[in-house]
């Protein structure tokens, strides 16, 4: 039985329909992926708040999930957990306008100069098209680093339509067909990012080391593994930007 603590609006309808079990043996998943997901937050944001979000992530995952689909219930509650918490996250943004204004000047001048190369962009060339010395570019994508925790998870849509990335939940053959090439260019600018570009996201990403980690494997401060991730990101963004353009795109996972 759940503890009244644990208890949320909404938790009744969910026990009158039968899943109170299902929703209390999953309450550890969403304090698993809340802890997990904190070691890449700001000191400012409180865990309990990813919880709470993550629970309702949980009660509406109990609502909604279908057996027989080709996932189980853990797998798809996971996703509606995480989509909830990032959610709320990009609810209650705390990043000031200037931030964002300048990672869309970052992500133009990325684009200038490659454009104009035919070659990946240098942080000397970028920092020179937007006339500001090497350090204030630095501290520009160190300002992005904080703001755009779940950069890669936005250039795939949000985790909140569960239905479309769980196995056995397929969208139509032209959408399907739409993600699959969305898929194959993501996969190519990835693949066409600088070495050591390439290596930071595959470590934070994939490994799911932290910037400190990462900084121990390169050599380089914990600051500078955040620069280079920023840089990374922005740089898809901007290789990846008449999908990011397109609504539709957004929303097909």
């Amino acid at each position: 039985m759940m503890s009244s603590r644990n208890r949320l609006p909404g938790y009744e309808s969910v026990a009158a329909t039968g899943h109170e079990q299902r929703v209390a043996e999953h309450i550890e998943l969403v304090h698993r992926i809340a802890h997990h997901l904190m070691a890449r937050l700001p000191a400012s944001v409180q865990v309990d708040d990813l919880i709470q979000a993550g629970m309702i992530g949980l009660l509406e995952a109990a609502r909604q999930f279908e057996g027989g689909q080709g996932a189980t219930f853990a797998t798809y509650a996971g996703i509606r957990i995480r989509g909830a918490m990032i959610d709320e996250l990009r609810r209650c943004d705390w990043t000031p306008r200037s931030v964002h204004r300048n990672s869309r000047k970052i992500a133009e001048a990325i684009q200038a100069v490659e454009a104009r190369e035919g070659r990946a962009a240098r942080g000397s060339e970028v920092a020179e098209v937007l006339e500001v010395p090497i350090d204030e570019y630095y501290a520009m994508l160190q300002d992005h680093a904080g703001a755009h925790l779940f950069a890669l998870d936005d250039l795939g849509g949000t985790d909140g339509d569960a239905d479309r990335v769980v196995e056995g939940q397929e969208a139509s053959p032209a959408r399907a067909m739409e993600a699959g090439a969305f898929r194959e260019e993501l996969a190519a600018a990835l693949g066409d990012l600088p070495e050591r570009e390439r290596l930071v996201l595959s470590l934070y990403y994939i490994e799911e080391l932290n910037l400190r980690e990462i900084g121990a494997v390169l050599g380089v401060t914990e600051s500078r593994v955040s620069q280079i991730r920023s840089q990374a990101v922005i740089r898809l963004r901007a290789r990846m930007g008449s999908w990011l353009e397109d609504g539709e795109a957004l929303q097909l996972f």
